[in-house]
Order: C-alpha cells, then sequence, then structure tokens
C-alpha cells in the first residue's frame, strides 16, 4: 500500500472514532429531488456545491469526465432512472465547465499512453470489438455548450425517462463558479 493510502486510511479512521461524520448525516432521498451531472474535475468537488448553495443531502451527484453520456443505457442513465424512479428526483441539472479538460482529450495520444504502459493491441482490439474503437471513443468533445445541450437532448429523449423530469443544462466557470444556462434548441 503507499503513503497516500495509508494517510488516507489513518485519516478515515480517526473521522470514524471522533464521529466526524455526525454533522453529515441526512436520508439516501435528496432533498430538492435534484440529481446533477457534472465533470469530475477537481476543481468543481466543492465548488459546484457552494457556489449552488448546496448542502449534504440535498442532491445526487454524478460525476464522470465532460458530464458525458456515451451510452444510452450505460451507467449514467441508470443512475438517472434509480434517482427518479427510486428516490423521487424530478429534475435533472447537466453541468459542464469552461476549461475543460476533455473538450480537448487526444484518443490517439490516449491509447498510445495505453500501449507505454503496457496495455497490448489484443486488448485494443477486444475493446473495439465490444463498444468503440478506442482512439474514437476517448477523443473529446469540442465545445461544451454543444456538449451540454446534446447530454441534455439525450435525457429529455429517453423512452424511459418520463416527460415529467425537467431537465437544464449549464455551464459554469471553474474560478468563480459562475453559471450560464445553456438554451436548449
Amino acid at each position: 500500500m503507499n503513503d497516500q493510502m495509508r494517510k488516507i486510511l489513518e485519516y478515515n479512521r480517526v473521522f470514524v472514532e471522533s464521529e466526524l461524520y455526525s454533522k453529515y448525516a441526512t436520508s439516501k432521498y435528496p432533498d430538492r429531488k435534484i440529481a446533477i451531472l457534472s465533470c469530475m474535475d477537481t476543481r468543481m468537488t466543492e465548488l459546484l456545491p457552494a457556489a449552488l448553495g448546496l448542502k449534504n443531502g440535498d442532491v445526487k451527484m454524478i460525476k464522470n469526465a465532460g458530464a458525458q453520456i456515451s451510452h444510452p443505457y450505460g451507467s449514467v442513465i441508470f443512475s438517472l432512472l434509480v434517482a427518479i424512479y427510486e428516490l423521487g428526483v424530478d429534475t435533472v441539472l447537466v453541468i459542464g465547465h469552461d476549461d475543460c479538460g476533455g473538450r480537448i482529450l487526444d484518443g490517439a495520444k490516449i491509447v498510445e499512453k495505453m500501449k507505454a504502459k503496457g496495455i497490448t493491441q489484443e486488448s485494443l482490439d477486444e475493446a473495439e470489438r465490444n463498444h468503440r474503437n478506442p482512439a474514437e471513443w476517448l477523443t473529446g468533445f469540442g465545445d461544451v455548450c454543444h456538449a451540454v445541450e446534446k447530454t441534455v437532448e439525450i435525457i429529455k429523449t429517453h423512452p424511459l425517462i418520463h416527460e415529467g423530469v425537467e431537465v437544464y443544462g449549464f455551464v459554469m466557470n471553474p474560478g468563480t463558479g459562475e453559471m450560464r444556462q445553456v438554451e436548449h434548441v
């Protein structure tokens, strides 16, 4: 186990022994009946909830690279369906952000980095047979507003999400927390 993991686990032990968890107590149901799909960017970890006035228990938070839905029946939609039908969510916010690294990903370079770390061509070929060409799949999405619009559209038109669910798209400034609504066309 590396030093970072040892430090994390030691902190966790003290956290539990000192009952520091008590201030985070809440139920599994989001108080505001909102699910947020946002980017996993480290700048958004504390900024996003703070900028929206959210506390623990207010929303269901789903995070991934670029706040994207890469498959209409993948884990993001699964999480949204559970949030809607089991946990009472009636509003979904898709929140991308300025200066997102996902916009400019170079799939071919990522594949080269994989190979340099020992991923075989056979494994890459298997990924393509079972899903998509890794170099294409791992390529950036370009304009963040367009990407948010596309994600909002996937959710709004998904055959398993009922029309009563409100879906909104936003782009956040990762420095200030300022939100801009992306008008859906």
